[in-house]
Formats: structure tokens, C-alpha cells, sequence
């Protein structure tokens, strides 16, 4: 049975073509996650992914990995605190907050940390129902 405190971790990266095809898929073509020349010049000194983009992992880990028969993601809030990078290693990492059983919901803390430095990128919770019993 799923406890307050369970956590799930989760490696991924994604490519420039990710997130050249994210900016297309989405309509942010914002020069900081497309034009290298442009994004060299920034604060950030390169292209920087797509704040959602880099969540993502997120629908991933509820909708594919933790997938329990009948999940339905109600509700998530972000808060971008670092940049992300194509090709640079990311771990995400959920974390039961709440149980509500009588509703069939858990709340998670949902973050994102930089592999290597242990930098905290992204920061949030998410809100998930079941129609069954969460089973880790």
C-alpha cells in the first residue's frame, strides 16, 4: 500500500530535436530554446529547454511508469527554478504528500534535480485520482 513519503525516481534527458520539436509541436520558438547564436549571447550562455518541456517527465511517471489502472492527473503547479539543457541527465523525482483515500487521490511533490550537481530545477505538486486503492 502507498505511504506519505514513498518516492519514485526517474533518469531522462532530452535532445536539441526534442526540443526543436517541442518549440514546433507547442509554437514557442522563443530564440533561447532554438537559435544557438542567439541563446549564446543570453544570460544563460546556451539554448535552454522549454520549462513544460522538461515537466513532461512528470505525465510520463503518472500516465506510463506508475501507471495504475484509471489515473487521472487533476491538477499540477510549477515553480522553474534553474535552467535545463538538451543533453544533460535529469532525475525526477515524486514524492508522496497526501493521501486522500475517501476521494481516491494522492498528492505528490514533484521535482526535478540536474544529475551530477544535485541542483533543484523544478519544483511543484501534483494531484492524481484513481477509481482504485493506489497499490506502490
Amino acid at each position: 500500500m502507498i505511504q506519505i513519503g514513498d518516492q519514485f525516481k526517474h533518469s531522462f534527458s532530452y535532445t536539441q530535436e526534442d526540443v526543436d520539436t517541442y518549440a514546433r509541436v507547442s509554437g514557442d520558438t522563443n530564440p533561447l530554446h532554438v537559435d544557438a547564436d542567439y541563446a549564446a549571447a543570453s544570460m544563460f550562455g546556451k539554448r535552454i529547454m522549454h520549462g513544460y518541456l522538461g515537466a513532461s517527465v512528470f505525465t510520463k511517471i503518472f500516465g506510463t511508469l506508475l501507471y495504475w489502472d484509471g489515473n487521472v492527473y487533476l491538477k499540477q503547479n510549477l515553480t522553474f527554478l534553474k535552467p535545463m539543457y538538451a543533453n544533460q541527465t535529469y532525475q525526477a523525482v515524486i514524492t508522496v504528500k497526501e493521501i486522500f483515500a475517501e476521494k481516491n487521490r494522492i498528492l505528490f511533490e514533484t521535482q526535478i534535480f540536474e544529475e551530477g550537481t544535485e541542483n533543484l530545477c523544478t519544483t511543484g505538486e501534483a494531484l492524481i485520482l484513481n477509481k482504485k486503492q493506489f497499490v506502490w
